[in-house]
């Protein structure tokens, strides 16, 4: 049965990172066809963002109350029906609302993968390794989506997913096992729909403002999810059953995890969606070769996931997230020269050393994110989790946009001068993340979070 989670909880999160990172190769395709101007290539390439951030938590909380398999099914189908939609689509408008629904199917697959495989798989070794598969599935995923896009026609490869989706769906509903957190809990619906209303809200704000000058509608959207999102503490303080309980983060391993995985939203994350438009716009490259250049990042993402599980036991999850922030920190540096005529070795040097942290991170954020919360709490942790990966990776890909190409009409010089200064601003904020993680202590016992 172990095996059997693994598998098919990997190949889950693997599917979701392919439909999520396709369209960073085939912009200029799937925005010629359907007629997308800028405005609209940005929101074909946040979409899925966005379903993802809103609906990451929310899953993970009903995947704990009302079945891990379940959720699992349903986000599948969910994610397959999707895709159709979007391999249909007559308009940008259609696209993008696919893409947002693929994000809330994406969402919960990845959400209870996590918890699938605490479920089924005791803390140890052969914890470590699962989790260390599970980040080389999501490291597999990120790498897979932009080659493969990038080889055939992009409404063929929406038809692809959306097969690959129903039949993940049918491994799960027969090949996994049940399992819920035993605690049956009211549902904390006004949690749930400032939640995600907030994420929503900022979320396209944030998208909105990818070029500039900023209108009103983006602010105001921002002004309104920072209320909503303050709205959500407050019902989470006053709640006798909350969707998150705030005292687990109380715990520092949790601390560490969360801050570590909206660290990676906001650095190599951030660096690497936007990469493709510098290596096509700025050095005249094709698609292809763009998606073969972040294989450099993500490919080597995918061994080091696999060794994280020879690191000793004796080093906390914090020491690990915090010297591999600093590794990508480390990669994330020789990408701040490049210029038009500059060696596509540069890049791919910081790519593969960016890669060397990201496994580390992507590994040990998969073990970190369901020990430092209680075993009933797994998909609520796993949400925690990926809800700031993706909300960092939000804010990360905003400012890396403003930066680089804040009117869309740039030069190539012009285009990678406002690059290089991206990548200083991506690279700083991994390094002060890596500072909190690496300040944050176990005040408690592995394996003894703080109770929800």
């Amino acid at each position: 049965m172990e095996r059997r989670t693994v598998v098919v909880s990997a190949l889950g999160t693997l599917l979701a990172l392919v439909s999520y990172t396709a369209p960073l190769t085939t912009l200029r395709a799937i925005s010629a066809d359907l007629g997308a101007g800028p405005s609209g290539q940005s929101w074909i390439l946040s979409s899925m963002s966005l379903g993802l951030t809103a609906a990451l938590l929310t899953a993970g909380t009903l995947a704990d109350e009302h079945g891990r398999r379940r959720l699992f099914v349903l986000g599948a189908v969910v994610l397959a029906v999707a895709s159709a939609a979007g391999a249909a689509s007559p308009g940008t408008a259609v696209f993008v609302l696919g893409r947002v629904v693929q994000g809330v199917g994406a969402a919960a697959m990845i959400a209870c993968s996590l918890a699938l495989i605490s479920h089924a798989i005791p803390p140890g070794p052969a914890r470590a390794r699962a989790t260390g598969m599970w980040g080389a599935a999501l490291a597999a995923g990120i790498a897979a989506g932009p080659v493969l896009s990038s080889l055939i026609d992009w409404r063929v490869f929406y038809v692809l997913i959306a097969v690959a989706a129903l039949g993940v769906a049918a491994a799960a509903r027969s090949l996994l096992t049940e399992s819920t957190s035993g605690e049956p809990r009211p549902v904390d619906l006004p949690g749930m729909v400032l939640l995600a209303a907030a994420l929503s809200a900022l979320l396209a704000g944030l998208t909105e403002a990818r070029r500039l000058p900023v209108g009103p509608v983006p602010i105001a959207l921002l002004v309104a999810g920072a209320l909503l999102l303050a709205g959500f503490v407050v019902v989470q303080r006053r709640s006798s059953h909350p969707m998150v309980a705030l005292r687990l983060f109380r715990s520092p391993g949790l601390v560490a995890a969360t801050t570590a995985s909206l660290a990676s939203g906001l650095g190599v994350i951030a660096v690497s969606s936007f990469l493709p438009v510098v290596l096509q716009r700025g050095q005249g490259h094709g698609p292809v070769f763009a998606a073969l250049m972040l294989l450099g990042w993500s490919g080597t993402s995918i061994v080091t996931a696999l060794l994280t599980r020879r690191i000793s036991e004796q080093v906390t999850g914090a020491i690990r997230l915090g010297a591999g922030l600093v590794v990508v920190a480390a990669g994330l540096v020789p990408m701040m020269w490049v210029s038009p005529d500059s060696s596509p070795w540069l890049v791919l040097t910081g790519l593969v050393v960016a890669g060397l942290g990201t496994g580390v991170v992507n590994a040990t954020l998969g073990r970190e994110a369901v020990a430092s919360v209680p075993a009933n709490r797994a998909g609520m942790g796993s949400g925690i989790n990926n809800s700031s990966r993706y909300l960092g990776a939000a804010i990360g890909v905003t400012l890396v946009s403003v930066l680089s190409s804040p009117t869309g009409a740039e030069t190539p010089e012009t285009l990678l001068a406002g690059w290089d200064v991206a990548v200083v601003v991506c690279t700083v904020l991994t390094v002060l993340c890596a500072g909190v993680v690496l300040a944050c202590t176990r005040r408690a016992p592995a394996g003894s979070p703080v109770r929800a």
